[in-house]
């Protein structure tokens, strides 16, 4: 009698064993999730063309692992006009400047767990749309005469005017503008320019500012 109570028990205690194994590998729990890479990163244009790459790792436990769950999480950033992030990790530059986080959630039972914060940096050249000072002047060139007979060109970037008249420069910045006469024409000259050397007109951005000129 005794034996067959034995067995019992050491049936019932290899059915509990196995069942534990069992019910742990079918609740695995998520404790944490890593965005990679850490440390973010710059674009340096607002050029929404551009992109980088990102991958969320979990962390579980029953058992201890960690997998890839790039695609199961739900990929935000606190600073859409920013930045912006698709379903799969891709990170590109919005329209704006300055600097958003991108972070991952996933919903593990009732707990939401979310990802470190990876900062992204947009912050190109004033040209661009992305002042380093955080500050602007505007610089606008008014063509008076001669407007089909040459285009007028800025460096840094930003004015080809003919088409593009008008474009931001950080405060203090210095730019230089350029008379390109077409073939068979001249350069008439400037007004407003902070100072001239020859046919180019330098501009000090200490204040929003519209300098004129003209071509024969």
């Amino acid at each position: 009698m005794s034996r067959k109570w034995f067995s019992v028990i050491a049936l019932i205690a290899v059915a509990a064993f196995l069942f534990s194994l069992s019910s742990c590998a079918f609740n695995q729990h998520l404790t944490s999730i890593q965005v990679q890479p850490s440390a973010g990163g710059t674009f340096f244009t607002a050029d929404p063309s551009l992109f980088f790459d990102f991958k969320a790792f979990g962390t579980y436990i029953h058992p201890p692992h960690t997998a890839d769950i790039t695609d199961q999480v739900t990929w935000q950033t606190d600073n859409p006009q920013v930045v912006q992030v698709t379903s799969s990790g891709v990170v590109s530059p919005s329209l704006g400047c300055g600097l958003g986080n991108v972070f991952a959630t996933l919903k593990d039972g009732s707990n939401l767990v979310v990802s470190n914060s990876v900062p992204v940096t947009v912050d190109g050249p004033a040209s661009l749309g992305c002042p380093q000072s955080g500050a602007t002047n505007n610089l606008s060139v008014n063509v008076t005469s001669g407007g089909a007979n040459g285009v007028i060109v800025s460096s840094p970037a930003g004015i080809n005017c003919g088409t593009t008249c008008s474009a931001a420069f950080a405060v203090n910045s210095s730019v230089a503008l350029t008379p390109m006469p077409i073939t068979g024409h001249t350069f008439g000259g400037w007004v407003n320019c902070t100072t001239t050397s020859g046919t180019t007109c330098n501009v000090t951005m200490t204040t929003d500012v519209t300098v004129e000129a003209s071509f024969n």
